[in-house]
């Protein structure tokens, strides 16, 4: 701040300067005027002006290092009062930005709002007719097209389920509800759902719960092994994804292994980042890079820890580390 203080002086240091050689000049032609007393004057005038900057620094100063150290563009409170005309104009320029950024601001959240609840509720609405039409293809005859058709549903109903979920998972924190939760159920549930799409890749699952529970919410930990699974059974083929769970230091573990194509080691560190799919198969067009991502954000609010470990052309598998009963204490406060 010194040096800046001292250019934005410059041109008043430089005309004291100037002033003071001329004076000097003048009485050093002019034989009329003794030299010494001149000199004297112009050495006593030189440190009266340092003394001058050095008292003044901190006073012209203040605004504008408080100004600098300004971080939060809609609170002013930090920023030191305006002690000159210059930097009440700087203030009041500031104060009409920051209430017009406010009000812009306000507004553009209340139509993201907006836009979030009329997108939640044209979901909910879709899902009533979806919902028919499941019913209408499982009285179907002809169990290659009843095959066909449940896939392509499936498919529809996952894309709807991620939607969903990705707009209510900024307020997740509002929706939890940890209990301690039987795993076998929840398990199987998911498994049912994706019954069809595993009878025409010729995919089994071979479960094994030795911890039957686990401290969670059961919605969200549902959706989250909905998308490993997902994920597993999309890329495998004729071939069991294994499931099985255990009780490590008081810690219980859940993993969920498919024998599928693998992952790429340069994508391992990106494969949660939103919006990432595949450097492998990046022409994937059906891929949208979001469940991994949703899932990993969900597994944070519920203190889940995803590790996962994979080779291509082996498979798989991810593993789901749940916190233990008092590591909940933040997230419930109880």
């Amino acid at each position: 701040m010194i040096g800046k203080y001292l250019r934005e002086r410059l041109s008043w240091i430089l005309l004291f300067l100037c002033l003071q050689l001329l004076i000097l000049f003048v009485a050093a032609i002019d034989a009329t005027i003794p030299f010494m007393p001149i000199l004297y004057i112009v050495f006593l005038s030189f440190l009266i002006f340092i003394a001058f900057l050095v008292i003044r620094y901190p006073r012209e100063t203040r605004f504008y290092a408080s100004l600098e150290s300004w971080d939060d563009m809609y609170d002013l409170a930090s920023v030191a009062d305006p002690e000159s005309p210059f930097e009440t104009i700087t203030t009041e320029v500031l104060t009409r930005q920051t209430e017009r950024y406010k009000k812009e601001a306000s507004l553009y959240m209340i139509e993201l709002e907006q836009e979030k609840d009329d997108l939640l509720s044209w979901i909910h609405e879709v899902k009533t007719p979806l919902t028919t039409l499941r019913l209408m293809i499982e009285r179907l005859d002809n169990e290659t097209l009843k095959s066909q058709m449940m896939y392509e549903w499936l498919r529809i109903h996952l894309l709807l389920d991620q939607q969903l979920h990705q707009k209510r998972i900024s307020f997740i924190k509002n929706d939890l509800f940890i209990e301690q939760t039987a795993l076998e159920p929840i398990i199987y549930t998911e498994i049912k759902s994706l019954k069809s799409w595993c009878l025409q890749k010729n995919i089994g699952f071979d479960v094994s719960l030795p911890a039957a529970e686990v401290l969670t919410d059961v919605k969200w930990l549902g959706f989250i092994i909905r998308q490993l699974l997902t994920n597993a059974v999309k890329y495998s083929d004729a071939s069991d994804i294994v499931i099985e769970s255990r009780v490590k230091d008081g810690q219980v573990h859940l993993r969920i292994q498919d024998f599928g194509r693998g992952i790429d080691p340069k994508d391992l560190p990106r494969i949660f980042d939103k919006g990432f799919t595949s450097t492998t198969l990046h022409k994937d067009s059906a891929a949208t890079g979001m469940g991994l991502y949703l899932a990993q954000k969900a597994a944070d609010s519920l203190l889940i820890r995803i590790d996962v470990v994979s080779k291509p052309g082996e498979g798989t598998v991810f593993t789901l580390y749940f916190p233990k009963k008092n590591e909940f204490l933040s997230l419930t406060g109880m």
